[in-house]
């Protein structure tokens, strides 16, 4: 079984490929490798996509990166793999973004992804640091997970899903700040599991676990 890491010269994959790598050994999952290879990305278990920076940035530098969005969408939605997107991997997942521009997303889970409007003077916008998760919607990558832990933030924008099922849990920041979602075989988390603790830890280890 092997997990792909997609590189896409998009953000500093050193600590995310090293807390999948922990939890892949720790619950027997198999290899992970980090893979810039469209071969690689299409016979992959499991699909992860990180992704720092502005949506529009990553989504050209995915897309200029000739077959490897195709390899993936083969993989995630016609081979049904499991699939989690991560910071701006989890934005594209997105019907469009509206950073700078009104740039498409993958339409993979209906939404926008939209700026951070506060309602309190004192809050301020990236919303950076440590933030209480509230699990809206029961799902196998909260196992063990409660509302009320812990999880770390960097962004100015979040994903505003169109059908409220698919956000599986949020945060208060003045107003409800998407923090996951997903469907099916597809995860996303506005949140960095990698750099999340225990949290995040135990939140790889379950996607590494989970059989849709």
């Amino acid at each position: 079984m092997t997990t792909v890491i997609i590189d896409y010269e998009s953000g500093n994959l050193h600590s995310a490929e090293k807390a999948f790598r922990r939890m892949a050994e720790e619950v027997g999952a198999g290899k992970v490798r980090v893979t810039s290879d469209p071969d690689e990305v299409r016979k992959a278990d499991r699909v992860v996509l990180p992704g720092d920076g502005a949506f529009p940035a990553c989504r050209k530098e995915l897309f200029d990166h000739r077959g490897l969005f195709e390899a993936m969408k083969e993989a995630v939605i016609d081979g049904g793999r499991p699939f989690m997107g991560i910071c701006i991997g989890m934005q594209m997942m997105a019907t469009k973004g509206l950073e700078y521009a009104e740039t498409p997303g993958f339409d993979w889970i209906s939404g926008t992804v939209e700026p951070i409007l506060p309602d309190h003077t004192d809050l301020k916008v990236p919303h950076m640091g440590w933030n209480d998760l509230v699990i809206d919607h029961p799902h196998p990558v909260f196992e063990g997970i409660k509302s009320g832990q812990h999880a770390y933030f960097v962004h100015s924008f979040h994903f505003r899903a169109s059908d409220p099922t698919q956000r599986l849990a949020h945060v208060e920041y003045g107003n409800q700040i998407t923090a996951v979602v997903g469907r099916d075989n597809l995860v996303g988390t506005q949140f960095h599991p990698e750099k999340s603790q225990t949290t995040g830890l135990r939140m790889i280890a379950n996607f590494m676990r989970w059989t849709p």
